[in-house]
């Protein structure tokens, strides 16, 4: 009863904060891409912290668990889902009945148990989700063979995102990219950065959820929710890597990428549900464009008639 009372006084506190980042068009300058690449191939600069994985490696059992460690991410895909479903489909001009990401293919990037992997799959996506905890995989793949419908559209693989890019076989081959609670957990934010960017079409989509760095997310998402109210195992967060709006918007865009939209997103302990919020302090989510300035027009025609192809294909 007295931790209920502490949320509901935290989350009234942080729900009339007027602190915000308007989720609107904005007009940016241009950088040029900073690619680590070097006679084509990636850098080789790890992005996985040894540590952040012996966490998740302990938790991995309880991925499906929605009264678990794992429930706040459960109940944040009714944010995150229809968030990143609406933004495909205004920039893809796609919208048909019942599988309305039909002909993209996209990368979830830290999976975990696949959370997010499979709602976007039912939403007839073509999705791959990787992690490099193996036992995270290993657990996504035994809850995805329970739903045979989604076998066709859902690959997992024990690997980071770095790893992926050396192989080079998906470069440039995604529509969209999610990073969702994964930037927080990253050894080296600007090879992850970077190897986003390789792996998108020109004119993907990056969609990221993370956490602010500010003294309410201090006090709020690690006093309050791993110390106090256990809403995450103690030690989940490292607050010297969370990353505010501003700073994440100048990485991305040193990297070629255009910020769309950046919403501010809070979670109710006592409800345990999410709700969008005008302030930014604690969590929140972007969407970003790789840029196309370097894409001739053929190949933009190309691009679009792809996914129009594979969409039609997907219906038969």
């Amino acid at each position: 009863m007295y931790s209920k009372r502490i949320g509901h006084l935290a989350y009234r506190l942080v729900s009339g904060s007027r602190l915000q980042w308007p989720c609107a068009m904005k007009q940016h300058r241009h950088f040029k891409p900073r690619l680590l690449v070097q006679s084509g191939r990636m850098v080789s600069h790890s992005t996985v912290d040894p540590a952040e994985v012996r966490k998740f490696q302990a938790l991995a059992s309880r991925w499906w668990d929605e009264q678990g460690e794992f429930g706040a991410l459960h109940a944040m895909n009714e944010l995150r889902v229809p968030f990143i479903r609406d933004n495909l489909l205004n920039v893809h001009s796609l919208g048909r009945m019942g599988s309305p990401l039909s002909g993209l293919r996209i990368l979830d990037v830290g999976c975990g148990g696949g959370l997010l992997t499979e709602p976007l799959a039912r939403l007839g996506a073509s999705v791959l989700g990787i992690d490099p905890v193996q036992d995270s995989v290993r657990i996504a793949e035994l809850h995805l063979s329970h739903d045979p419908a989604l076998g066709g559209r859902v690959q997992y693989r024990a690997s980071s995102l770095e790893e992926l890019v050396e192989e080079g076989e998906e470069n440039e081959g995604f529509h969209a990219v999610l990073a969702s609670e994964v930037l927080e957990h990253l050894a080296d934010l600007n090879t992850f950065i970077d190897c986003c960017h390789h792996v998108l079409k020109p004119g993907g989509s990056l969609f990221i959820t993370t956490i602010n760095r500010t003294q309410l997310s201090y006090v709020l998402g690690i006093v309050l929710a791993e110390m106090v109210l256990g809403i995450v195992p103690r030690g989940t967060h490292d607050w010297e890597k969370f990353i505010s709006p501003v700073e994440l918007e100048t990485m991305l865009e040193s990297t070629g990428f255009t910020v769309e939209c950046i919403r501010g997103m809070l979670y109710n302990p006592v409800s345990g549900a999410w709700s969008w919020q005008q302030s930014t302090a604690i969590n929140y989510v972007l969407h970003a464009l790789k840029r196309r300035e370097d894409l001739q027009p053929d190949q933009t025609q190309a691009d679009s008639g792809n996914v129009d192809e594979a969409a039609h294909a997907g219906q038969h």
